[in-house]
C-alpha cells in the first residue's frame, strides 16, 4: 500500500542531493593551518563534528587559525569562503563546511523565519545567474552552476519543515533510518483509515477537508520537533520526523486528486 513505503524511498524522492561535479575540473578551496598559540580550550575543529556526516564546518565560530584561501588571487579569509572572494570577488568552488543556514545568513536552528528566505535565495540566484557570468572563465562558470545548485538544495530544504527537520538532525550527527518502515500500530491505523478516506472521497471538498487535517497534524508535530530538538531529545523528534513523513505523504496523495 503507498502510505506503507519504506522512509528510505520517501527520503529519497524528497531530500535535495548535491550535484556532482569531477573533482578534476575544478580547484578545491586552499586551507592553511598556521600553528595555534597554547590554549586550555577544548574548542578544536574535531569536536565540532564528531560523528557528523558532513564535512567539517569552519563557520563563525571557527578556531582563528583556519584561513582559506581564493583560488585566484590568493587572498586568505579567515572564514569560509561563500559564494565570492572578499578581495577580487571571483567565484568561489563550492565549500562543503558553508551549511545552508549559513548560506542564508540564519542561526543554525529548526525555528526560523521562512518568510524571508525567498527573498535571499532570488538575490543569490541573480548573481549567479548565466547571463550575468557568460563573460567569465570556463572554469568560473562551471563554480557558478555548482554554488546555484548548492543555493537551491539549501532553500528548498529550509522551507519545508519536515526536510529541515531532518537536515538539522544530521548536522547533528543524527540520522534518521532510512530502512525503517512504519511499525507503530496506532500510526499504522491511523494512516489506513485516512488513505480510505483519501480514496472514498466523493468530490473536491472533502479532499481539502482532509488535506486541511493533515496540515494541522504535520503542525503539530513540527512544534513537536521543534520542543524535542531543543531539549535534545533526538528519539522524540525522530519520532515526530516519522509522523510528518507519512502525514506529507497523505498530503501528497490527496494533491494528486485534486
Amino acid at each position: 500500500m503507498k502510505l506503507w513505503t519504506p522512509l528510505s524511498t520517501i527520503l529519497r524522492r524528497t531530500l535535495p542531493s548535491i550535484p556532482y561535479f569531477p573533482t578534476s575540473q575544478f580547484h578545491s578551496p586552499t586551507y592553511n593551518f598556521s600553528p595555534s598559540p597554547p590554549s586550555s580550550s577544548t574548542n578544536s575543529p574535531n569536536s565540532l563534528t564528531h560523528n557528523f556526516h558532513f564535512p567539517l564546518s569552519f563557520c563563525s565560530g571557527s578556531p582563528e587559525n583556519f584561513h582559506v584561501r581564493c583560488w585566484t588571487c590568493g587572498h586568505v579569509a579567515k572564514a569560509a569562503l561563500f559564494l565570492v572572494c572578499d578581495s577580487c570577488r571571483t567565484i568561489q568552488p563550492v565549500d562543503q563546511s558553508v551549511d545552508y543556514f549559513h548560506i542564508f545568513g540564519l542561526e543554525r536552528k529548526f525555528d526560523i523565519g521562512v518568510e524571508n528566505l525567498e527573498g535571499k535565495y532570488k538575490e543569490w540566484q541573480k548573481k549567479l545567474h548565466p547571463d550575468l557570468v557568460h563573460s567569465k572563465s570556463e572554469e568560473e562558470r562551471g563554480y557558478a552552476a555548482e554554488q546555484s545548485g548548492r543555493v537551491i538544495d539549501a532553500y528548498r530544504t529550509l522551507s519545508k519543515p519536515l526536510l529541515r527537520a531532518i537536515y538539522v538532525l544530521r548536522l547533528e550527527g543524527v540520522d534518521v533510518d532510512e530502512e525503517e518502515t512504519l511499525s507503530d500500530p496506532e500510526l499504522l491505523s491511523e494512516i489506513l483509515e485516512i488513505r480510505e478516506a483519501v480514496e472514498e472521497a466523493a468530490d473536491s471538498q472533502e479532499l481539502n477537508q482532509i488535506q486541511s487535517q493533515m496540515r494541522e497534524k504535520l503542525s503539530h508535530w513540527s512544534n513537536s520537533f521543534a520542543n524535542a530538538y531543543r531539549c535534545r531529545n533526538f528519539e522524540e523528534a525522530q519520532n515526530s520526523i516519522r509522523r510528518m513523513t507519512y502525514y506529507e505523504r497523505v498530503n501528497e496523495e490527496i494533491v494528486k486528486k485534486l
